[in-house]
Order: C-alpha cells, then sequence, then structure tokens
C-alpha cells in the first residue's frame, strides 16, 4: 500500500537540507522525496515505509524530526493523472530548420605557376 508520510523538521541551510533528503531516500520503500522549504517539512511517498526507521534515521542526522501525519495515497488520483496525460494534446514543439548553405562564389581560375629561378630555393 503506498503511503505519503510528513514530517516536521529542523533545517535551517542548504547542507541539512542535503542531508535530510539523502536519509529520507536511503530508507527502503522510499519512491520520492520533497522538501517544503517555508514550513520545514518533509514529504515522503513510497510502498511499505517503516515510519518509525525513517523518523529514527531523520533524527540522527537532524537532531529533531517529529511525524505529521501518515496518509495512504489514493491509486485513483494516480490512474486518472495517468489518464489525463495520455489523453493530453501533445505541446507545440519547436523545430529549426536548417536554410539553404549559403551561396557559393565563383572565383576567377589562378593563373598557373611560373618558375622563376629563385638562388634562395
Amino acid at each position: 500500500m503506498k503511503q505519503k508520510v510528513v514530517i516536521k523538521l529542523s533545517v535551517h541551510d542548504e547542507k541539512s537540507r542535503a542531508k535530510a533528503m539523502k536519509a529520507a531516500v536511503g530508507v527502503d520503500g522510499v519512491n520520492s522525496a520533497s522538501l517544503q522549504q517555508d514550513k520545514d517539512l518533509i514529504e515522503v511517498t513510497g510502498e511499505g515505509i517503516d515510519v518509525v526507521l525513517l523518523t529514527t534515521q531523520l533524527r540522527k542526522s537532524l537532531k529533531y524530526a517529529e511525524v505529521v501525519s501518515v496518509n495512504p495515497v489514493e491509486e485513483k488520483k494516480i490512474e486518472e493523472n495517468k489518464e489525463k496525460e495520455k489523453n493530453k494534446e501533445p505541446e507545440a514543439t519547436i523545430q529549426y530548420l536548417m536554410g539553404c548553405p549559403p551561396p557559393q562564389y565563383i572565383c576567377a581560375p589562378c593563373p598557373p605557376y611560373q618558375d622563376h629561378s629563385c638562388p634562395i630555393l
């Protein structure tokens, strides 16, 4: 069963955010993790996540982690999103086409080489 786990963290800088992401993704069963920067929350989704282990790993790396919520992810929403993506019209793409090569200029033929005996060569 897919779960969505929200955990409150104490993250103050980019280094601690990176530690939190690394610790969360390292737990078995985690498919994705995202940080909400304004609220210091990490949202983890996956199949069969051990919430206690996840929280313990985050506490080891960040010193503070509190479980806010654990909710099952509804499969209907995921299936509906996939169907919408399939039925969605493809976005307009920009193609760059190469034009004709620049015109080639015709030059007068070079005069034949005349051997002037040079004492240096």
